[in-house]
């Protein structure tokens, strides 16, 4: 799959280019320090935010609803050749990992291709990937906002079949716990372990914390 094409590098380089950066130093006052690999230009509470989305029995809900744990966010389509299945399989398996040591968090696919992507299809596709896995979709507008509260990118292919087109999409995994907010993300490079134990490092650190 052509998962970017030159536009779309561009225009991802222009939205996320000045947004990610990986951070040299560790704010000692920061209860997360030892856990971050990645830093954010201007902070953390740059990243997510309240949203509306539709659930897969059709029901609107909240980033409150849906969010009551440790949750790893995901936004991308059921119909992604590739990229997504392979991401949200690690996701699912790091999720599985941090299962057997006692540590439940959530998995959550957002889509970004709500023409296509009803309740029902992500309903099906959340549940090859793992039994608690969350899928929400939503109207073009609810999903854009969503996208836009967390910084990602998504663009509909112009070329190809008009009913089997492909999307770019940003492919950044959310690490998010309720009282904190967004702390983490991860990229596709990230292992199944790797990604189990950085989570892990996260949630002790908010345990101790409280």
């Amino acid at each position: 799959m052509r998962m970017f094409s030159a536009i779309a590098i561009a225009v991802v380089a222009a939205l996320l280019g000045g947004l990610w950066y990986i951070t040299a130093t560790k704010n000692s006052g920061d209860i997360f320090a030892q856990c971050r690999v990645n830093g954010v230009a201007g902070g953390s509470s740059v990243i997510g935010g309240p949203f509306e989305l539709v659930d897969e029995t059709g029901k609107t809900v909240t980033d409150k609803d849906v969010i009551t744990g440790p949750s790893l966010l995901y936004f991308g389509y059921t119909f992604c050749p590739d990229v997504c299945p392979l991401d949200n399989t690690r996701n699912a398996e790091a999720v599985t990992l941090l299962e057997e040591q006692g540590k439940i968090v959530t998995p959550i696919f957002i889509s970004i291709d709500p023409e296509r992507d009803t309740p029902e299809v992500v309903a099906e596709f959340t549940d090859i990937m793992h039994p608690r896995m969350i899928g929400l979709t939503g109207t073009p507008e609810q999903v854009k906002a969503a996208s836009k509260a967390y910084r990602t990118y998504y663009k509909k292919q112009d070329e190809g079949d008009p009913e089997y087109y492909l999307m770019d999409h940003s492919t950044f995994t959310y690490l998010v716990l309720p009282k904190y907010g967004f702390v983490e993300f991860f990229k596709r490079d990230v292992s199944p372990d790797q990604m189990a134990e950085r989570v892990g490092c996260f949630l002790d650190a908010a345990e101790n914390a409280n």
